[in-house]
């Protein structure tokens, strides 16, 4: 299981480098339109990033969801391996768009001078959230690996809709560095 999971994060995290990228921008940008009092033009750049950094991710969970197997057998050829790589490829391809939002609206906030709200975004999705669902789905609905890999989409799908509401509510436009 060990051995599946790491592959298929491996490839996670070598799919998600441009999509930080994207983030980062947006960041910036943020920071930038906020330090000229263009607020408006701040919010506009994050939904660009946002929608720019789904439009990828969607595409490589298309990969990721048809073709899982075949990206996992790249590095592995052991059938246990490739059975779990190519089910964790897949559940979490299923939550890569909702994170795409996630990611860029998350570190917008950052870009506002606003790191409040995306760490406790951040400790509330991924520790209070996905740690016990996982433990939840994995053990005592007995969905093993399974289960796990549904909690990471399912707290990247919380994530999204969590920045998403918040970065609305336009409170990082008020924030004071």
């Amino acid at each position: 299981v060990l051995a599946g999971y790491a592959l298929a994060f491996r490839t996670i995290m070598f799919t998600i480098l441009p999509a930080w990228g994207m983030s980062n921008a947006a960041a910036t940008l943020v920071g930038q339109n906020l330090g000229a009092k263009q607020p408006d033009r701040a919010e506009k750049t994050v939904w660009m990033a946002a929608w720019y950094n789904a439009y990828f991710l969607f595409t490589v969970s298309l990969v990721f969801v048809f073709f899982a197997e075949n990206v996992i057998r790249i590095f592995n050829a052991d059938p246990e391996v490739v059975r779990i790589g190519t089910i964790a490829l897949t559940y979490i391809g299923f939550g890569y768009v909702f994170y795409a939002f996630g990611m860029v609206i998350s570190q917008a906030f950052n870009g506002a001078g606003d790191t409040k709200t995306p760490t406790w975004i951040n400790l509330f999705c991924f520790w209070f959230f996905e740690i016990p669902l996982a433990y939840l789905l994995a053990f005592p609905l007995k969905m093993g690996p399974s289960g796990l890999f549904t909690a990471i989409s399912c707290s990247a799908a919380l994530m999204g809709v969590v920045c998403i509401v918040l970065f609305k509510k336009g409170k990082w436009k008020t924030v004071e560095v």
